[in-house]
């Protein structure tokens, strides 16, 4: 029976260094030439930007079955961002062209690449249109949403995502302050469209969501 692209993935990298890092410390630092393609074995990592004033905005946000830094694999560029456990992580390291000598062999696993990048980019457009147009309320339901379709979990309550976020991490994915964040989630309680449980988030109405996260329009 043939593999399934996944496995294949999974099989290449576990031949390889094995690495491991503790919640919150750095991985790689901007500006850092990587010492090879970077295989998430189990964990949650983040990249994210550091401006002057040391304000950090998250840009991407990473779970078992991915790999890492991408443009510099695929494309040889510069890592110009800070890539973070946010959780304990299992790491596995390969030899870049190695890597890329495995995936143009494996068209399967090329297009389960492809795929995964073409989600992503829906999501950062999707990002995009409520940080430029989108309200406190509409950024904070909208990235609740992604988050879900990305990490969540489905159970008898709703939809568990399966990050331990702070309101401070969900203010970094949307570029606002901590305490709007707060405020927009208490909001949401109230209405009985999420919940806690525990260090996590649940979905309790996914289409009442949605209809949070719309943009209103501009006359």
């Amino acid at each position: 029976m043939e593999k399934q692209p996944f496995d294949r993935l999974n099989n290449f990298f576990s031949r390889h260094k094995k690495l491991s890092f503790k919640k919150g410390e750095i991985i790689l630092r901007m500006d850092d030439e990587p010492k090879g393609v970077l295989y998430l074995k189990k964990g949650y990592t983040r990249v994210y930007s550091l401006a002057k004033n040391a304000e950090e905005l998250t840009l991407l946000m990473f779970k078992a079955g991915d790999f890492f830094p991408m443009t510099w694999t695929i494309n040889s560029t510069y890592y110009h961002y800070y890539l973070e456990a946010i959780t304990d992580v299992e790491l596995y390291q390969a030899p870049r062209e190695e890597f890329l000598r495995f995936i143009k062999n494996n068209n399967n696993v090329l297009f389960e690449i492809t795929s995964r990048v073409l989600t992503r980019f829906g999501a950062l457009l999707s990002r995009m249109e409520h940080a430029i147009l989108g309200n406190a309320r509409s950024k904070v339901s909208s990235i609740i949403l992604i988050l879900a379709e990305r990490f969540g979990k489905k159970g008898h309550r709703g939809i568990i995502i399966q990050v331990p976020l702070t309101h401070q991490d969900i203010a970094n994915l949307i570029g606002v302050a901590r305490e709007t964040v707060s405020i927009e989630i208490e909001k949401l309680q109230k209405k009985g469209l999420i919940n806690h449980k525990g260090r996590y988030l649940v979905i309790k109405n996914q289409e009442k969501l949605k209809e949070e996260s719309v943009i209103e329009s501009i006359d």
